[in-house]
């Protein structure tokens, strides 16, 4: 499944990966693309890192914002013992 977030029409470039050859040996026979299959899980990769930074980033505005409705009502723990 190919996302949003992989342009198909940019170039192609050479890499160098170390794969474990049992298991280049056992993908050889199930594809003739070892490449596509590669590209295709970068991109599976990639898409869920992006989804669950999205998701941390709410989680995290989303107490921050009940912080600070909390502090508003309630004001700072630390009003107590602070001095100044």
């Amino acid at each position: 499944m190919k996302s949003a977030t992989a342009n198909s029409e940019a170039r192609k470039r050479p890499v160098n990966l170390t794969l474990n050859e049992d298991l280049v040996i056992e993908v050889r026979g199930l594809t003739n693309n070892l490449s596509s299959v590669v590209e295709s899980l970068l991109v599976d990769y990639v898409e869920q890192k992006r989804q669950q930074r999205i998701s941390n980033a709410k989680a995290l505005n989303e107490t921050i914002s009940m912080w600070n409705e909390f502090n508003g009502k309630f004001g700072s723990f630390a009003d107590e013992y602070s001095s100044l």
